[in-house]
């Protein structure tokens, strides 16, 4: 494994980082969801990501169990406040201080832990004053309880607008978690160089596409069983926009690519990612703890120029690398 710094801080993350958006308190049972846990730390992993709002909770009272026992100050815990929780009543979503106060207390009882090295805006808050949100962020870090601040799917402007109010108020913004796959590009543009010239690192999701870029999703053959693209709950709703003859075909003409290097398509993808210098860190998820185990084969992996090129002339004109993308992903309205 691999390691990065965070952002322009002294804190260093493993290049690849288990998540359990979709995992654990939903997908999941308990004791598959603390397998995949172990299975990560027995493969380097240190960084471990988890949100509040996943199954409204309870993937951070999983991740807190399945981490219990080991020594706290080796693993860096990441999570984050915006969604919402609880029995949803009008103060329990969004950035104003009342919920960030009240969640990361929250997220402490049920991780087990003193603190969080990592506590995240899960989105940009619209309804809130930024300077409420960013004097809060920098109320839990004097008060011990948050190591380090990052943002999720925040714009350029949103960052720099962040990134100044953290310098006045006495702390850093560290971190920007996007979505970025080869599919999905939209940071390119404006988010990444701004956010190199501000000391922020990229924490990516769905780097394998929400795995239609692992090629097990093939043109013209049903659907692999248990799949996302079956999932019922939400899941084929998330990958449809990938579930075309065009992008699928072209996914699997990735495969020479892949074995040139000694690599699955799925590392493939990931490793694409952790090309990009300002991504500090790819987060994976898995349902087995075997797919823990072979999607670490990317951290360290060094992709050739030729190798970059041919990607992005099979899959350039595919991908999605709109800028205004990404403030779609925060809703104008608090959701309750």
């Amino acid at each position: 494994m691999h390691f990065r710094y965070l952002g322009n801080s002294g804190l260093k993350i493993s290049e690849i980082t288990y998540g359990n958006w979709l995992t654990h308190g939903s997908q999941l049972e308990n004791d598959t969801a603390k397998a995949c846990v172990q299975a990560s730390l027995e493969a380097g992993i240190t960084t471990f990501d988890t949100a509040d709002v996943y199954a409204n909770t309870k993937a951070e009272t999983v991740l807190g169990e399945a981490l219990k026992g080991h020594r706290r100050e080796s693993v860096e815990i990441l999570t984050k406040v915006f969604g919402p929780t609880g029995p949803k009543g009008p103060n329990d979503s969004g950035l104003s201080r009342k919920h960030i106060m009240e969640s990361i207390n929250g997220s402490l009882t049920r991780l087990q832990t003193d603190y969080v090295d990592l506590y995240q805006a899960h989105r940009y808050d619209y309804e809130t004053p930024l300077e409420e949100t960013m004097q809060a962020f920098a109320d839990v870090v004097r008060a011990g309880k948050v190591l380090y601040v990052g943002v999720s799917e925040w714009t350029a402007e949103q960052l720099r607008a962040g990134h100044k109010l953290a310098t006045e108020l006495g702390f850093q913004l560290i971190s920007n978690q996007p979505q970025y796959s080869m599919l999905w590009r939209v940071i390119e543009a404006e988010v990444v160089p701004t956010s190199e010239e501000l000391g922020i690192s990229q924490v990516v999701w769905s780097p394998i596409a929400q795995g239609v870029l692992t090629g097990k999703y093939v043109p013209g053959q049903p659907l692999p069983e248990g799949s996302r693209a079956t999932d019922d709950k939400g899941g084929a709703n998330m990958i449809a926009r990938w579930m075309r003859d065009d992008v699928l075909e072209r996914v699997q003409k990735l495969k020479p690519i892949a074995e040139e290097v000694d690599l699955s398509l799925a590392q493939l993808a990931v490793a694409w990612v952790l090309q990009n210098k300002n991504v500090a860190t790819a987060i994976i998820g898995a349902s087995r703890p075997e797919q823990v185990h072979e999607n670490v084969k990317a951290s360290g992996v060094t992709l050739s120029a030729e190798a970059m090129s041919t990607i992005e002339e099979l899959l350039g004109d595919l991908s999605e690398k709109n800028p205004a993308r990404t403030e779609e992903s925060s809703p104008k309205t608090r959701e309750t």
